[in-house]
């Protein structure tokens, strides 16, 4: 049924048997979600937007002078992840490195950054009945207080980042940071992870990088902020933009970072046409990363059965829910389900033979990776969200507000798209139209 629809609902026989008539007729009457709640069936119970703000206001107002032509571009991007600030409707989100696309020139494509003076920024909403409203923002800075930008860090590793129109080349930042999950930590810091290193970032509650956590090897030099190698070599073959992209944070201040997508081990093509990625538990206390776990995909065509292409999946959020569970999102950009797993010691993979890179074949290649010893984790299916009627494409941020609800936040990419048709001839941008939403959604029953 279309959320435009109007009359009454028409109750299936299969949904009504055993039903006493009175409740059919309340049922009809209410609409849509109180017969999805009888029905036991996830349904869409709010959907809140967030209005126009042109982006040079926005980052000129944290950082001045940071951005001199905003190309028409609105914020966006804040949906890269969602976390309760502990008050009711409020929420802390992260934008991701900023307006950025792909264009092909001479056959090749190259990375755009339209407002490469756009810095990553912390924000925090609240969802108002079918508004979201930014409350707050705090800049990601450097030790000296410079903007971190989104920028690529590393030639040859990263891609190169260009203008605009892909014409001109910008220069490479080893500060940039392409940020994705967001906890705050109980002292009101935040943790935040980033896809260019992989890396987990600790930030100070007015925003500047304490310290960046990279794999070993990576040997990041020239950024204005510590950097310290604790994490395992294996994420070096990180697929690009495919990085750390999920963050929760456990009871006990622990924290679990997922790898968007396999890693590229041994080469692209295995990575590719893989279904196992990694999950990393990190202790703050200890600095250094404790277990680590593998994941397994269901099927692409069964996450989106509209998608044939394994490599479209990936994890963009995982949440604690109690204990040592963890619900885990795997999407493509039109499909999302919601799966819990549990962390137990018996599944931690972390300083084995899967961490060395000259493993052959590698975790990536296994087909069968529980056949071969390893102990994936065991998941079982919450929410088809793919099958939930309002819940808009592109979700990258999962919170929970209750024990069956859930605030889910989609990534707009600031309206862009890629191809050279995403500015017109003076440069602005041609919007997409694609907004910010806030869907909530509840479960037929708690996690």
């Amino acid at each position: 049924m279309s959320p435009h629809s109007t009359g009454r609902r028409r109750v299936h026989r299969s949904v009504a048997a055993g039903v006493p008539l009175a409740v059919l007729a309340a049922l009809v009457l209410a609409g849509p979600a109180a017969a999805d709640t009888a029905s036991g069936r996830a349904h869409v119970t709010r959907t809140a937007t967030l209005g126009d703000l042109p982006l040079g206001a926005f980052s000129n107002g944290l950082l001045p002078g940071t951005v001199d032509d905003d190309r028409g571009v609105d914020l966006g991007g804040i949906g890269s992840d969602i976390y309760p600030t502990g008050r009711r409707g409020e929420f802390w989100t992260i934008t991701d490195r900023g307006p950025n696309g792909q264009i092909k020139i001479d056959g090749k494509k190259r990375r755009t950054f339209p407002v490469p003076g756009f810095d990553p920024a912390i924000v925090r909403i609240r969802v108002s009945g079918d508004t979201v409203t930014v409350l707050d923002a705090i800049p990601v800075t450097t030790s000296s207080g410079m903007p971190v930008t989104g920028l690529s860090n590393q030639e040859g590793r990263d891609e190169a980042p260009y203008s605009y129109d892909a014409r001109t080349p910008l220069a490479y930042n080893p500060n940039g940071l392409d940020t994705e999950g967001i906890v705050r930590a109980a002292d009101g810091s935040f943790w935040l992870v980033d896809e260019y290193g992989p890396s987990l970032v600790h930030v100070s509650a007015r925003g500047t990088v304490l310290t960046r956590y990279v794999p070993e090897g990576l040997n990041l030099t020239g950024a204005d902020y510590p950097v310290v190698e604790a994490l395992p070599s294996v994420l070096l073959h990180r697929k690009i933009n495919r990085g750390f992209e999920g963050l929760a944070q456990l009871p006990g201040g622990d924290l679990v970072l997922a790898v968007q997508s396999p890693l590229s081990l041994p080469d692209t093509d295995a990575g590719e046409g893989s279904l196992t990625t990694r999950l990393l538990r990190f202790s703050p206390r200890k600095k250094a990363v404790t277990a680590e776990y593998a994941y397994r995909f269901d099927p692409v065509d069964v996450v989106d059965p509209s998608e044939d292409d394994t490599s479209e999946l990936k994890i963009s959020s995982v949440v604690a829910v109690g204990g040592d569970r963890l619900l885990v999102e795997e999407r493509t950009d039109n499909a999302a389900r919601l799966q819990v797993v549990r962390l137990t010691l018996g599944t931690n993979i972390l300083g084995g033979r899967w961490d060395d890179d000259t493993t052959s074949p590698s975790l990536e290649q296994l087909a069968d990776p529980a056949a071969s010893g390893v102990p994936v984790l065991a998941k079982r299916l919450v929410v088809d969200l793919g099958k939930v009627e309002g819940v808009p494409g592109k979700i990258e941020g999962v919170a929970r507000v209750d024990h069956d609800t859930l605030a889910l936040i989609n990534d707009n990419d600031f309206g862009m798209t890629d191809g050279a048709g995403a500015f017109d001839a003076q440069g602005r941008l041609v919007d997409s139209g694609i907004e910010t939403t806030v869907t909530y959604v509840r479960l037929p029953r708690g996690i």
